[in-house]
């Protein structure tokens, strides 16, 4: 009798360790918990050799603007990705990240516009192995930067093996200065526990003055939410939205843009179904969130985004039969005309998304 009765002392021991262990990671977690409620400054930086010239926006000049996920220069055309019903998490090596990331800043150079909306852009995570993106992004295009974190987290426990430290988020670059840039806090859908690990979405927002005249051109970049049950992208577009017309309440010229995780009103949805129906579908934009008079800026002759199930390596993809979306464009204000809007089909070879670019005037 003795000996089962140790045995179960043992045995509870262990299970009572366990537990407290998991508890003491958590109660970490919790304690250092990247979670701002309210409005902070934004990280601003230059290129190393010097930056680009500032352009003058006027009233009645005409702009370029674009918008790419990068996805941390870790989802080229080899890769998959856990949450998407793939396996990885980062690629095999350095030499692969920074082999997309070559490909990714060469890209932008050749696609010359005043202002750029990048997001997933990693400042030093694990999964990219420490690479200072957004300083290799700034030296490249030689322009200031504006950033903000929505992931960023001293150790994600998830999947296995495990992502480990983030330091992510979204970031405008542009000739001009944005010392006054700020990072905008959007809903968090998720409870605790899940919610110390996890992301924290946000909206970057930086003002640029308008040569002669009171009126702002505000630049509002971010990621919305991709994972959660669709309520979460619901509150924070709604947000979105009241936030951006208060701006243009006030005479401001406002773009927003990045990465919605949503289709738009008669863009995309169509032309890219749904054909594969277990994998990750992105939600609908409500057309009526949309405010009286502003103009949604997106292009579907080419997709903004592939499925990340499976690398994009195989006949599937040469042939187009895959699951893609049209999830990434720009919200313009009344006071901005839309000249032209393109989706650059760069066949996802350095990231799952494609670069978006809008040519606009200040009327």
């Amino acid at each position: 009798m003795k000996k089962p009765v140790k045995a179960l002392i043992i045995i509870a021991s262990v299970i009572v360790g366990l537990a407290l262990l998991v508890l003491l990671f958590f109660g970490f977690l919790t304690i250092t918990e990247y979670y701002p409620k309210t409005t902070e400054p934004a990280i601003t930086g230059k290129p190393e050799s010097g930056s680009t010239s500032a352009v003058q926006f006027k009233q009645g000049g005409e702009y370029t603007i674009v918008t790419w996920n990068i996805g941390y220069a870790g989802l080229g055309k080899d890769e998959d990705f856990f949450m998407d019903g793939g396996k990885k998490i980062e690629p095999d090596s350095k030499e692969i990240t920074e082999k997309y990331l070559a490909g990714i800043t060469d890209s932008l150079k050749k696609i010359p516009a005043d202002i750029y909306f990048i997001q997933e852009i990693d400042e030093k995570s694990q999964r990219s192995y420490k690479i200072n993106q957004l300083a290799a992004l700034s030296d490249a295009l030689k322009m200031n930067y504006s950033f903000a974190y929505n992931y960023k987290c001293i150790f994600v426990p998830i999947p296995f093996p495990p992502i480990g430290p983030v330091a992510s988020g979204v970031a405008i670059y542009t000739g001009n200065e944005q010392n006054n840039a700020v990072r905008e806090p959007l809903p968090v859908p998720f409870s605790w526990p899940s919610r110390t690990a996890n992301l924290k979405r946000c909206m970057l927002v930086s003002r640029i003055p308008l040569a002669n005249s009171d009126k702002e051109l505000v630049l509002v970049d971010f990621h919305l939410e991709a994972f959660d049950e669709g309520e979460g992208k619901i509150e924070q577009t709604k947000i979105l939205m009241n936030y951006v017309k208060a701006e243009y309440d006030k005479g401001n010229y406002v773009i927003a843009g990045g990465d919605w995780n949503q289709t738009f009103p008669e863009t995309g949805s169509k032309k890219y179904p749904a054909i594969w129906p277990d994998g990750w579908q992105p939600g609908i934009l409500d057309g009526s969130a949309i405010p009286a008079g502003w103009t949604i800026a997106a292009d579907d002759t080419n997709p903004t985004c592939r499925s990340v199930e499976f690398p994009y390596n195989d006949e599937r993809a040469a042939k187009r039969e895959w699951q893609y979306y049209v999830i990434d464009g720009f919200l313009l204000s009344p006071n901005i005309e839309k000249k032209a809007v393109n989706t650059i089909d760069l066949n996802f070879e350095n990231a799952d998304h494609n670069p978006v670019k809008l040519s606009f005037t200040l009327k």
